[in-house]
Order: structure tokens, then sequence, then C-alpha cells
């Protein structure tokens, strides 16, 4: 048995290799009792001082679980990482702004105890895809947010949003409302304007807005499907940003694709993004 693990292992992210990980599940990262402040942990044998990747889930703000990892957990665990994905509050229980400040105070548990789990939290890297890519944007250029949790900009050593279409929430907004108008139909009840709030706070909740130089702002790889207008545009427009910043940051668009296969395939070997994802991170922690 323990040598078909092995030869299933060999892969770069078979399932059968999150059976080797340790893996703890529901820590809350708060003193409230609320179930989705909660987060999970895989973790290596043996794992000391081993960098820390965060996981933020998508869903639109309105679902989704931090169970949903696929390959990413074994994946990063063969290359030598603590994998840890979170959970949040849920738009409409909560407000937009409270879903944030869940995520930054997620960070701000990972980094305080990192340590108990093999982890350094002095190498931590944000990533997250669709309404997690949002949020992991904002947390890595809005710095007011980790550092409320005691998160330096120094030990977060990249940013990793995967097709995010809300880096600039007014410019999302305003393409809607232009659908709406030219096609007559309602404006969604669940849309972008209702989710994040009048026109100062959905210029507050975008990345595009706080980034400037000289803030120590990580590296960024952007991942989108290269066939997906809104996305690849949302991140064209990130990426200008942070280079006018002078911001490491590199665009990748992800061909033979879509929004949830983008995701779901990230650790999978031969995976184009995963290859992008891994030399990204190898870059970063030189």
């Amino acid at each position: 048995m323990k040598l078909l693990s092995l030869l299933l292992c060999a892969g770069l992210a078979s399932a059968a290799c999150a059976e080797d990980l340790k893996i703890q599940r529901d820590i809350p990262y708060t003193d409230s009792a609320d179930a989705a402040q909660k987060l999970d942990v895989y973790a290596p044998p043996g794992a000391k001082d081993l960098p820390v990747v965060v996981w933020i889930h998508g869903g639109g703000w309105a679902q989704g679980d931090k169970a949903e990892v696929q390959e990413k957990p074994a994946a990063f665990g063969k290359k030598g990482f603590v994998f840890v994905s979170v959970n949040y509050r849920l738009w409409p229980k909560v407000l937009m702004g409270d879903l944030i400040h869940d995520v930054a105070k997620s960070v701000g548990w990972v980094h305080t105890h990192a340590a108990e789990y093999g982890g350094d939290p002095h190498r931590m890297f944000i990533m997250g895809h669709s309404a997690g890519a949002q949020l992991a944007a904002l947390l890595c250029t809005d710095e007011r947010l980790l550092k409320a949790e005691g998160v330096p900009f120094s030990d977060v050593k990249g940013c990793v949003p995967v097709d995010g279409d809300t880096y600039n929430v007014p410019a999302s907004v305003a393409l809607s409302d232009t659908r709406c108008r030219v096609y007559n139909l309602p404006e969604p009840k669940g849309g972008h304007r209702a989710k994040f709030g009048n026109p100062e706070q959905q210029a507050d909740y975008s990345a595009v807005n706080h980034v400037k130089k000289d803030k120590g702002i990580p590296p960024f790889l952007l991942l989108h499907v290269a066939t997906h207008p809104d996305t690849t545009l949302q991140a064209q427009d990130l990426a200008k940003a942070l280079k006018s910043a002078g911001v490491s940051v590199k665009v990748f668009g992800a061909k033979d694709t879509d929004h949830s296969k983008l995701n779901n395939n990230l650790g999978v070997e031969g995976d184009p993004a995963t290859k992008e994802l891994f030399e990204f991170v190898d870059q970063a922690l030189k």
C-alpha cells in the first residue's frame, strides 16, 4: 500500500499526495463563535520554517467554501509549502467591509501561528480565485488591512489573484450598467453595485486605487482566462497601475480554459498556469 501511494504521488499534484499531508480543519481565527470564521491548514510531514500560502476561495462573496481547494494543497505540499485555506462570512449576512476584514484577520492569525504548523510567518503568499482574487489583491495593496492585524507587507512575498473581475469595482459596475441599458435588462439583484455599496465604497474596495509607489507592495502574478474580456481588462488595468508604481507584476492569460477550470487545474502537472505560478513563487523566494 505504501509503494502504491508513492507511485501515485509521483505526479506533481496527485490527489493521493494529500493523504500524506497533516491536515487540521476548522481552526477558528477569531474569538467569535461564527462557523464561517475558520480555516484549514495542510502541512507536509515534518514541516518547519516552510513558506506559507493563504488561499481565499471564490463564490461571488456569497457562497463557496475553504474545502474547495482541488489539487492545490497537494501540489504546494510537494513543493515544500504550508497551505492554508480560509473561510469568511458571506454577503448578504455581512457587508463587504466586514467580509474583507474577516479575510484580513485570517491572514493575521496565520502570521501569528504559522510556526506552530511548520510555517515561516516571514514568507507568506496571498492568493485567491474570482471573489477571492479581489480580496487577495485588496489585502496586498491596501496596507491598512494587514497592518491592523500585525502583518507587514515585507512578510508577504507575493500575491496571486486568479481571474478576478473587480480590481476596479467602479469600472465593473459601469460595464454592467452599460450592458443592462443596451440590452434593456434589469439591474441584477445580487450584482456588484448591491454587494460593494455606494461609489465611495466601490472605490475603496478597488485594489487599483490603493497602488502607490514606495508602499512595499509585494510582487503580483495576475492569472486570467485569455478569452474572458472582463477579467482580461481588469488584470491589465491592475497590472498597469502596479507597473506605474514600480511594483513587479506579470500577467498570464491562460488559453483553452474557463473561469472554473483555471482554478480547478492549478496544481495539475502540465497545466500552463500552474507552471507560471510555481515559477513566480520560486522567483519571489530567491
